[in-house]
C-alpha cells in the first residue's frame, strides 16, 4: 500500500511539474494553480527523503505561485499601460548583484543550520539549490527573463543532487532525476520563447 501510495505522489508530481513548466513557457496564469499542485506534492516526496531543505522549499513556492498567480493578473499596472500586457521583462544589473548575494549568504547560513540541527543529507548542496529556487520563483512570478539561466543551473545542480540520493537507497528520487533532466531542456525552450516575446516590438 505504501509503494503504490508513493508511485501515485511521484507520478502526481511529474506530470503537474512538466504541465506547470509548459505553462510557464507559453505564458498561462494557469501555470500557478498547477504549480501549485506540484508543489505540495513534491513537499511530502521530499520530506520523506529527508531532504528539509527542499521541504522549506516547495512551501515557498505554494506561497510564489499564489503572489505569481496575483502578479500576473493584476500586477505591474505601468507595464500593461506602456505595452498592452505583461510581457517578459529584462533584469537590472543592480538586481542580478543583490539576488546572487541573497543566494550566497542564504546557502552558508541554512547549510549550516540544517548540517548542524537537523538529519539532512547533503545541507549545503540541498540549501544551494532550495535558495537558488527561492530566487529563481520570484524571478518567474515578477516574468524577469533571466529566470529561465537561474533554472537552468538549477536544474543541473538537482538532477545530480537526485541521483546521488538515489544511489545511496533512497527509492522515489530518479522520476524527479528525470523530471529535471526535463526541466533542463524546457529551461532552454523557455528561455527562448520569452526573449522572442521581450524583442518583439
Amino acid at each position: 500500500m505504501t509503494f503504490l501510495l508513493e508511485n501515485w505522489l511521484e507520478l502526481t508530481g511529474f506530470v503537474s511539474g512538466l504541465l506547470c513548466v509548459w505553462l510557464l513557457i507559453k505564458e498561462s496564469v494557469s501555470t500557478f494553480p498547477i504549480g501549485m499542485l506540484y508543489a505540495l506534492v513534491t513537499t511530502i516526496v521530499v520530506a520523506r527523503a529527508f531532504l528539509y531543505a527542499d521541504v522549506l522549499l516547495n512551501l515557498y513556492y505554494v506561497l510564489m505561485n499564489a503572489y505569481g498567480w496575483y502578479y500576473w493578473l493584476y500586477g505591474a499596472k505601468s507595464l500593461r499601460q506602456d505595452q498592452g500586457e505583461l510581457r517578459p521583462q529584462p533584469i537590472g544589473a543592480s538586481t542580478v548583484w543583490v539576488l546572487l548575494a541573497i543566494t550566497a549568504v542564504g546557502t552558508l547560513l541554512m547549510g549550516y543550520l540544517f548540517q548542524r540541527y537537523s538529519q539532512a543529507d547533503l545541507a549545503y548542496v540541498d540549501s544551494l539549490t532550495t535558495v537558488a529556487s527561492f530566487v529563481a520563483m520570484w524571478m518567474s512570478a515578477r516574468k524577469f527573463l533571466a529566470s529561465w539561466i537561474a533554472w537552468f543551473l538549477i536544474d543541473l545542480v538537482q538532477i545530480v543532487l537526485y541521483i546521488v540520493k538515489g544511489l545511496n537507497g533512497v527509492e522515489g528520487l530518479y522520476l524527479y532525476a528525470g523530471l529535471y533532466g526535463i526541466y533542463l531542456l524546457m529551461a532552454v525552450w523557455g528561455w527562448q520563447s520569452w526573449r522572442q516575446r521581450l524583442q518583439t516590438p
